[in-house]
């Protein structure tokens, strides 16, 4: 069968796991989770017991949890090298580099951002105090990965990789919290604006929001969640 991601909305940042499968180019199908609803019933707990999107059921029906773990897995099948590398080369070393960045202080420096916004029963002195550390530390991991980009036209040199697919599902939420004006850092401005711009991304965009798109020919088409838990749930 072909693999399933369980990706959520709004805004998660395993859109660009869906553009990364469409960069991929081999067959998937996809699971389009609510995480403000459906991902907090304990249903979903038989796919991640930790309620969190993205989730991954294998081809051979095992389901893996964690965006790096996911990302491995598509990079172990990329035969062709679409959107990593040989393992035992430099640019596959630099590729793990990149999006174990992205992955863990890049994109937890929002988390007190996104509990403020959460926050129920609502504490305002408590989301101010939030916001403002949220801020800062959003701030300072943008310049450190400002400092990192060279001058190729994506992370790692003249395609996207998984390194991008990792990057475009988050690098859009500091619009989102309004942190700072993009133009602050200006290669990661326009590594965003490429990105955005690529079909598959935008692909992945319109889905993520819900609405119809064309992509490539590799998706054959959505499950639902209650099915996707029925079949390959645990317990």
């Amino acid at each position: 069968m072909e693999p399933i991601l369980v990706y959520g909305f709004p805004l998660g940042s395993s859109m660009g796991l869906v553009a990364a499968l469409e960069w991929l180019g081999k067959p998937y199908r996809l699971c389009r989770v609510d995480m403000l609803g459906v991902m907090r019933n304990p249903s979903y707990a038989r796919l991640n017991a930790r309620h969190e999107t993205p989730a991954l059921v294998t081809d051979d029906g095992r389901v893996i949890t964690e965006t790096m773990a996911i990302a491995h897995w598509f990079a172990a099948r990329d035969t062709e090298w679409r959107i990593s590398f040989d393992p035992r080369s430099a640019e596959a070393d630099r590729m793990m580099q990149l999006m174990a960045f992205i992955n863990t202080g890049f994109t937890a420096a929002f988390s007190p951002l996104w509990a403020a916004l959460e926050m129920d029963p609502r504490d305002p002195v408590l989301q101010d105090a939030l916001r403002r550390w949220g801020r800062e530390a959003v701030i300072a991991r943008h310049d450190k990965l400002e400092a990192m980009l060279g001058d190729s036209p994506y992370l790692l040199g003249d395609h996207p990789t998984l390194a991008d697919g990792v990057f475009v599902g988050v690098a859009r939420w500091v619009d989102f919290h309004e942190v700072a004006p993009a133009s602050r850092w200006p290669r990661i401005e326009t590594l965003r604006r490429r990105l955005e711009a690529d079909p598959a991304v935008r692909f992945a965009s319109a889905l993520e929001r819900g609405d119809a798109a064309a992509g490539s020919g590799a998706l054959q088409g959505h499950i639902s969640l209650a099915e996707v838990t029925d079949r390959f749930g645990r317990g």
